[in-house]
């Protein structure tokens, strides 16, 4: 067999990921080594076993791996056809410092709610423009790893700001979309904007509306796509008048909306 060696890296415009990592190894073992960031891992094909604080571990699947930063740790294929994996490397903001211990003890987590939302999340992340999606996803999926290394108790923390009901925060963030339609609003910034935690504002849209952040503001920006194509636009002037990262982005939401692409969309007009 012919040793692979496949890998795709980038940094996404969104706060807390250092690093997308995908690869494919067959024969190839990673020594000990340390990274500055938490690696958050899943293996799409094959396995990897690795030695973490001096104890063996494994990736079975449906398990999320999350190794600390700091950590020394290493990496080989189980068999011989190797393995894929899908990594993201998270800095201390989505995680901080007090979660290393328990990672250290549980950094294999069989979960696959967990492991779903992670592929989603480099879905989103392989495509510019999907920014508010991805930086959603992560927030939740920050609040289940939390979930999983330190058990909440009932009630608030001291990092959560007081909540305010539900409904009004729905409606103030829809408010803030409609304003940002073509600029656009990152989660962070909408969650100071109208005081709320960014997990909860995402849960309390969802809740109240039936769809989540992203995709409500996608479908607002395809809605005025359409209306642009029918009075004559092109579909990268489209795409630029309603905030896409470019006509390929609109074309791919485009589709998965309206069920043709904007060209053609636009030559179907009278």
């Amino acid at each position: 067999m012919v040793a692979q060696r496949e890998v795709s890296a980038w940094r996404p415009h969104v706060p807390g990921v250092v690093e997308v990592f995908h690869a494919h190894f067959t024969e190839y073992a990673y020594p000990m080594h340390v990274h500055d960031a938490w690696t958050l891992l899943i293996v799409d094909a094959g396995a990897v076993r690795y030695d973490l604080d001096r104890h063996e571990h494994g990736t079975p699947h449906d398990t999320v791996s999350l190794l600390p930063p700091h950590v020394p740790h290493n990496g080989s294929p189980v068999t011989p056809s190797g393995f894929r994996k899908r990594v993201l490397y998270l800095d201390l903001s989505r995680l901080d410092e007090t979660y290393i211990g328990p990672a250290v003890d549980t950094p294999d987590l069989v979960d696959p709610v967990l492991r779903t939302r992670v592929g989603q999340l480099h879905s989103a992340l392989a495509h510019p423009g999907d920014e508010l999606e991805a930086e959603s996803r992560l927030t939740l999926i920050g609040e289940r790893l939390r979930g999983h290394l330190k058990p909440r108790a009932r009630g608030h923390t001291r990092d959560d700001p007081p909540r305010r009901p539900d409904r009004t925060l729905a409606h103030d963030l829809r408010e803030l979309l409609d304003e940002r339609l073509v600029q656009g609003v990152n989660l962070e910034e909408a969650a100071r904007l109208v005081h709320a935690h960014p997990a909860h504002l995402v849960r309390a849209f969802s809740g109240a509306f039936g769809i989540a952040p992203h995709q409500y503001l996608m479908s607002r920006r395809v809605d005025r796509a359409r209306r642009l194509l029918l009075d004559g636009r092109t579909p990268g002037e489209a795409a630029a008048e309603t905030g896409f990262y470019d006509q390929s982005h609109l074309t791919r939401h485009f589709k998965r909306l309206v069920g043709v692409a904007p060209g053609r969309y636009r030559l179907s007009a009278r």
